[in-house]
Parts: structure tokens; C-alpha cells; sequence
């Protein structure tokens, strides 16, 4: 008999972490599947760390996060998109991935209808199940420029029950960003049919054109129905901290506060100090990683793009590639086949969603020659097994 929530019982391990957890830890693997690179957290964030704890901020602070850390998230967006964030909007609940969680649980519930732009992340999915709403994917699609949204898809797509729309720019897997003009109009529509928006804009300063990506916050107002959830993982290498923020609409400050006390009563107090050292003095180290992940880009660009069985588009943003492996029927056996035989992690094309089983996804976030060995191998394996492969 089912002890658990029907929607807790049926949940599956994501192919990312099933791959990875055979081997993660393994020095022989060049690990391309999670999504950071192999650059330790800058010693200046690391310091203010270190001297918080020092200092004994060791105790609970408030539930929506620390006030200097919020300030200077406020600050921060301020120098980016060249407006006002009220302080009253911003919270601090721990880890981004935590935000969209919170996001999920705001907005739906059993009865509620979804959408989730894809490919997306995996955990995106089980993230809206557990709320026991329904949910549907609208697939961005790939032409001669890249991949794209059709903004029509997304409004066929919503239904009369429809509550939430999730969507990533920049993207993880394909790389795509969402222009100004698109995050109009789509606000425009959630606007009139009273459905929120959750914004994953995690990957916001990884882009290769400028330094920052178009952020729903340039069109949203303060009671618009839109969340943000941002965070430090991508921007400044410090994905263990576990530290993101939220901007919600301003008149939800009190449900912000005790929903952040319900789920993490906010990060730590020394990883906030962290934080804001990141924020205050970090423009050098996102400019460095910004150029270090566009070395990469053009590492897989060169490597598998012109392989013959692999279909490539140049991301524009984040730090990923994913690629279609022409005749690959399944994505699972090929990067547990790469992982096997060449000691290459990858992700599995399935894992992000409907309609792309014959992709898989490479994190080209490594240090160049380390990424290269590992491109190397990829195309090796590919050539080896050719003949394994359909039309």
C-alpha cells in the first residue's frame, strides 16, 4: 500500500544523476554532466566566508534573507537593467533551485494546469508534479539561426486552468536567450489570462553577446504576475553554496517570509556574506568566466559540430552544448556507451523532456585542454560505432 502522495510515490531519479551517480567521484572520468566547470570560487568570496564565521554569524537571521545581501542584490540589479527593484520584492531562500520550488508551490496546486518551456532541466518537471498539478511542454525549435520559441506555441498551449508558465533564458540545455521584445509580449498574454510567469534566469550573465541577458525585470512592473529566480551558482563558480534570490511581486512580502521560514528560514548566514563580496567586487571573475566558457563554446563548435553525425547549433547563452546524434535511438545508452568505453560524462538527451531522445547534453564549462581530450573521445566513440547507428 502507498504510504506517500501519488505524486511523491511515482517520482523517478532524473537521467543526469543516474548516469552520474555510477561513477561520480571517479578520477578517470572527465565529468561534462552537471552543470559547472572545474574553476574553484574566487578567494576574495571564499575570505568573506571565512571571516563571517570568524565574526560568529553562526545563528538564525531573518527569514527572507540578510539585509546587506539584499541590498546589494538590489543594488546589483539596479547597475544591470537600469531600474529601481523595491527591497520589499527581493528574498533570499537558499539555493536557485529551492526559489523555483517555492515559485511552484505559490503558484499551483491539484486541479491547476502548467507549461514548461523545453528542453528544460529535469528537475523542472518533478519540481511542478509534486504540487499535484498537471502540466504540458511547448519544445522550442531549431532553424538555420539556432533555436527559438514560438510564442504562439505557448499561447495554443495554455489552457483555462492554466496558472504557470516556466521558462529558462538563458537556456540549459540549448543555449538559447529570450529577446526583450519576446518577454513582452509573453507578459502581455500572462498578463491578460492572469498567469505567472517563473523566470529561471540563473544563467543571466552567461551569455556571448553583451554582458548580461535580457531579464523579465526590464518589463515587468512590481505587481506584475512574474518571479524571478536568479542566483550565484553560474555567474560567480559557486554552485556548492547553494545561494540564489527571488524577486517576487512587492504585495507578497509577508508570504515570502513565511514561506522562507516553512522551507529553509533563508541560507546561511556566513555563505550571505559570501554573497555579497560576489556581488561587490565579482565583475572580473564573471568577465573571466564569460571568456573561458566562450573558449569552450568554440572548442565544441570545432570538434563535434563538424562531426557528420551530429546536428549543432552555437548557443548564444549558457555554457552547454546539445547536440543531435543523427540515427542515435537512444540517449541513455549512448552517453552510459561514452562513459563506459571513453570515461566521458554526459548528459542524456531524454532527461530534458519530450522530442529529444537522440540528443545528449555536454557542459563545456571545463578548462580547455581537458575539455578538449574529452570532445576528442566523444567523436571517437561516435566513429567507432558508426555502424550502429541508423539514417
Amino acid at each position: 500500500m502507498a504510504l506517500l502522495r501519488p505524486e511523491i510515490e511515482c517520482l523517478e531519479q532524473n537521467g543526469i544523476t543516474k548516469v552520474a551517480m555510477t561513477r561520480i567521484g571517479d578520477p578517470a572520468v572527465i565529468p561534462l554532466w552537471f552543470g559547472e566547470g572545474d574553476v574553484v570560487t574566487a578567494d576574495f568570496i571564499r575570505e568573506a566566508a571565512k571571516r563571517a564565521l570568524d565574526e560568529g554569524l553562526t545563528f538564525y537571521g531573518h527569514t527572507r534573507g540578510r539585509a546587506e545581501l539584499r541590498e546589494a542584490i538590489k543594488a546589483y540589479l539596479g547597475r544591470l537593467y537600469g531600474r529601481e527593484i523595491d527591497f520589499e520584492r527581493i528574498t533570499i531562500p537558499g539555493s536557485s533551485m529551492l526559489g523555483i520550488t517555492m515559485a511552484a508551490q505559490m503558484t499551483l496546486s491539484t486541479g491547476d494546469h502548467a507549461l514548461i518551456v523545453s528542453p528544460a532541466w529535469p528537475n523542472i518537471d518533478r519540481t511542478f508534479a509534486v504540487t499535484g498539478a498537471a502540466f504540458d511542454t511547448v519544445r522550442q525549435k531549431r532553424g538555420e539561426q539556432g533555436w527559438y520559441l514560438a510564442l504562439d506555441d505557448v499561447y495554443e498551449a495554455a489552457k483555462p486552468n492554466t496558472k504557470a508558465i516556466f521558462v529558462n533564458s538563458p537556456c540549459n540545455p540549448t543555449g538559447w536567450v529570450m529577446s526583450r521584445e519576446e518577454q513582452s509580449a509573453l507578459l502581455d498574454f500572462c498578463r491578460e489570462r492572469r498567469i505567472v510567469i517563473i523566470a529561471d534566469e540563473v544563467y543571466h550573465r552567461n551569455v556571448f553577446n553583451g554582458e548580461v541577458a535580457p531579464s523579465f525585470l526590464d518589463v515587468a512592473d512590481d505587481e506584475d504576475p512574474v518571479i524571478v529566480v536568479n542566483g550565484f551558482s553560474k555567474a560567480f563558480a559557486m554552485t556548492g553554496w547553494r545561494l540564489g534570490w527571488m524577486v517576487t511581486p512587492k504585495r507578497y512580502a509577508e508570504q515570502m517570509a513565511v514561506l522562507s521560514e516553512c522551507f529553509n528560514t533563508s541560507a546561511p548566514a556566513f555563505v550571505q556574506q559570501a554573497g555579497v563580496a560576489a556581488l561587490e567586487q565579482g565583475e572580473p571573475v564573471v568577465a573571466e568566466l564569460r571568456e573561458m566558457y566562450r573558449a569552450g563554446r568554440d572548442a565544441v563548435m570545432d570538434i563535434l559540430a563538424i562531426h557528420p553525425r551530429i546536428e549543432l547549433s552555437m548557443p548564444a547563452g549558457a555554457f552547454y552544448g546539445f547536440p543531435r546524434v543523427r540515427g542515435m535511438q537512444s540517449s541513455l545508452d549512448f552517453v552510459n556507451g561514452v562513459l563506459r568505453e571513453e570515461d566521458v560524462g554526459l548528459a542524456p538527451g531524454y532527461t530534458f523532456g519530450p522530442g529529444n531522445e537522440d540528443h545528449f547534453r555536454v557542459c563545456f564549462a571545463q578548462s580547455k585542454d581537458r575539455l578538449v581530450e574529452a570532445l576528442e573521445r566523444i567523436t571517437r566513440y561516435l566513429d567507432r560505432h558508426d555502424n550502429e547507428f541508423g539514417d
